[in-house]
């Protein structure tokens, strides 16, 4: 089996004037790579979760929207700026909770903002290679954020995640198993359980696929079996993801963590957020305050069954993500170290740290 790793998760093809990406809805029995080229295109395959993952999401995002300058024809800087924020616009009306997206396309039109001396093609330019830097820096966090992790754990230690926060919702290594991956090199000799998570089973689909193929010890359970490896003593460490921190703490995952979270709690087991800076939202207070995505019933009664598994008519409440209050949380590891409780100063601290760096 060819390693994930072999793979880019999100690329800009200059030569198409296309944004390429594995089409996550088609693992891990089929390995295919889309090429988008319209701003429908990409769009859906956000909302399709064709391209998922906080980080990945925010890249793939950030090449939509140099190319959907490149579709703009005209010099006229006035026309230019209107047309370029009516796409981010449009683009981040796909995934309305994960805050990468919106952090990239901000971070996007700042740039347009900050060079108003420039002519139209100059921005062109000036997009392409802010959108490439957005890339290069999540490779580069992803691997800190690895760094740190390891310093939570030991050789040998059993480890729980919870959705896929790896390689395949990032540019490269993922968040919360790039611990995983550089242990791996390092020959730390991890046990990995990987929740298969409902509905979308992108702990199956993807994390225990990426994780087989690069090698690893990986034992795929079912999402309320957490309980019975923890009560045995096999998890010694719980790495989850995010698409939103907020300023106290709390944190949007994906649904299912909370409750991973609680029983960790019960069993004496840390429970380790990993989240680069661009997912800490400070203005958001707590996660009272996050929106969380509502998606479609069919994901619970049809999909992956060959037949429909749940009676006609009845009621599904299918919300994509949950909050984890931030009291059932050891840490969140950042590219700028861990922070730890009370959050809100912590936080404070990493951000400060963030803006010093630009």
């Amino acid at each position: 089996m060819k390693s994930i790793l072999a793979y880019e998760t999100v690329a800009l093809n200059e030569e198409k004037r296309a944004l390429e990406i594995i089409d996550q809805t088609k693992l891990p029995n089929e390995t295919k790579i889309l090429s988008l080229m319209t701003q429908k295109e990409i769009w859906e395959a956000i909302y399709l979760l064709q391209v998922r993952g906080a980080p990945a999401i925010g890249v793939a995002a950030a090449f939509g929207l140099y190319l959907a300058a490149l579709e703009i024809e005209t010099d006229d800087r006035a026309i230019f700026e209107g047309r370029l924020l009516k796409a981010a616009n449009y683009l981040d009306s796909s995934r309305p909770t994960a805050v990468n997206l919106s952090w990239a396309l901000k971070r996007m039109l700042a740039v347009v903002a900050a060079h108003c001396d420039k002519s139209v093609a100059e921005m062109k330019h000036l997009l392409h290679d802010e959108a490439v830097a957005i890339k290069a820096e999540d490779i580069e966090v992803c691997r800190k954020i690895g760094e740190y992790g390891l310093t939570l754990v030991k050789p040998g230690d059993g480890l729980l995640t919870h959705c896929n926060a790896g390689q395949l919702a990032t540019s490269k290594y993922g968040t919360a198993t790039a611990p995983m991956y550089l242990g791996q090199e390092k020959g730390y000799h991890f046990r990995v359980f990987c929740d298969e998570t409902r509905p979308l089973l992108q702990g199956a689909r993807l994390t225990a696929y990426e994780l087989q193929s690069a090698g690893i010890d990986v034992t795929l359970i079912c999402d309320n079996m957490s309980a019975s490896v923890m009560r045995e003593g096999w998890v010694q460490a719980v790495f989850v993801g995010c698409d939103r921190v907020a300023a106290n703490g709390d944190t949007a995952n994906k649904i299912g963590t909370s409750v991973v979270a609680a029983v960790a709690r019960r069993y004496h087991v840390p429970v380790y957020i990993c989240a680069p800076t661009s997912t800490i939202d400070m203005d958001t207070l707590t996660g009272d305050e996050i929106h969380i995505e509502q998606r479609k019933p069919e994901e619970v009664t049809e999909m992956w069954y060959e037949k429909r598994m749940a009676p006609i008519g009845v009621k599904v409440y299918n919300p994509a993500f949950d909050i984890t209050d931030h009291d059932l949380i050891a840490g969140i590891v950042t590219e700028y170290g861990i922070a730890r409780a009370p959050y809100t100063e912590s936080l404070r601290e990493i951000m400060a740290k963030q803006a010093a760096k630009k």
